[in-house]
């Protein structure tokens, strides 16, 4: 699987494994749905992750919604698709490739969130642009502003 579009840079020698992803983009009030992750430095991603076993993207997009907001989530269009190199928060190396999907929010139940280090937060599309870890998921976002003129 070869993305479209890779952000990060590789470092010399490092094997990076390859991780299938999908990472959606709810929102609400003219706010984006991100999470503020809480570990040694805390970050804001979009909420989304990798696909386990045989699942599709919208299938890993509806699972991983809940587990790090308690969110349901109904996938409408994939938009963009990137690949994002970087280091798990345990150091491993990862190149995060697959869809950035609009989704609309069915639901919110915060007591099926799973994920105790992440909180559902509800960012300005400027200032996710700003504020969130990854450039793909920044570019995502811009994806989305510039086909809303």
């Amino acid at each position: 699987m070869r993305p479209s579009l890779q952000f990060g840079r590789p470092a010399d020698g490092v094997d990076y494994l390859l991780r299938p992803t999908a990472f959606g983009l709810v929102f609400n009030d003219e706010k984006i749905a991100c999470v503020r992750v809480t570990r040694d430095i805390p970050y804001y991603d979009l909420p989304g992750g990798a696909l386990d076993g045989s699942e599709v993207e919208e299938q890993a997009l509806v699972r991983e919604f809940v587990e790090e907001t308690g969110m349901t989530v109904r996938p409408i269009e994939r938009i963009a698709e990137a690949g994002q190199y970087f280091r798990k928060s345990d150091g491993a190396p990862v190149n995060n490739v697959g869809g950035f999907w609009i989704a609309e929010r069915l639901s919110l139940d915060p007591a099926a969130k799973v994920e105790d280090d992440h909180e559902l937060v509800w960012l300005h599309p400027r200032t996710a642009l700003a504020e969130l870890r990854h450039d793909a998921h920044a570019w995502a976002v811009a994806v989305w502003l510039r086909r809303r003129r």
